[in-house]
């Protein structure tokens, strides 16, 4: 069974890191402040709690708010221009930290690709690396579903890209950092889960978390 410090150990030798994006990276949960956006935030909501709870299939989730939110191709670049996404304090710095010690950062996301990727140029996370879902569009602009051969629209998504990435590069030190139910179950197949509560706390993630951390210059420090 690790411990703290098995987990600290993992993060001091860490040959690649990945983050959650919602609520971890970033301050907000982006599919909510779609709905708002949109008008439709209080029923979307309800089913991000419920998901990031893990009471629900994500995959059912993710389709019942994007089926109530239908974001048109216009309104999706709308809202990515009138309301970026805002850095979670101090996720800036320990990325620049982790590239300067050449540890490749990814971003793996049940959000949406295209509101992901300007948080992704922010950080320089190369766009390779990031791993989210990709909206699809009509002809005339109206929405028309997710590519649900994305990995990360599944339960179980974020290991099923951690396996890929460990399989692909020979990592044996990745560390996976998030606030979400999601997450904390992806571990194995990464090799550490650190649960990060700065923005929001969830108690099952806390409870299963072995490091759990409030603040990324906790992170930042202990390399």
């Amino acid at each position: 069974m690790a411990t703290k410090e098995d987990v600290m150990r993992v993060w001091k030798c860490a040959d690649a890191v990945c983050f959650d994006v919602d609520s971890t990276v970033t301050q907000e949960e982006a599919i909510d402040e779609l709905a708002k956006f949109c008008g439709r935030g209080y029923e979307v909501s309800a089913i991000t709690k419920e998901a990031m709870r893990g009471n629900l299939n994500f995959k059912q989730a993710l389709t019942r708010r994007l089926d109530i939110i239908q974001p048109s191709m216009s309104q999706l670049r709308e809202f990515i221009r009138t309301r970026p996404s805002k850095l979670s304090p101090g996720i800036k710095s320990l990325v620049d930290v982790l590239h300067r010690k050449c540890i490749p950062v990814y971003l793996v996301s049940g959000g949406i690709r295209g509101i992901i990727t300007p948080v992704a140029l922010e950080l320089g996370v190369p766009l390779q690396n990031v791993f989210a879902n990709r909206l699809k569009f009509f002809l005339n602009g109206d929405y028309a579903g997710f590519d649900e051969t994305e990995p990360t629209c599944n339960s179980g998504g974020k290991a099923e890209v951690i396996r890929r990435l460990k399989e692909k590069h020979g990592y044996s030190n990745l560390v996976l950092v998030g606030d979400g139910a999601t997450d904390a179950e992806a571990c194995p197949p990464a090799d550490a889960f650190i649960g990060y509560g700065g923005n929001v706390v969830r108690e099952e993630v806390r409870a299963k978390a072995k490091w759990y951390v409030s603040n990324f210059k906790e992170l930042q420090d202990a390399l």
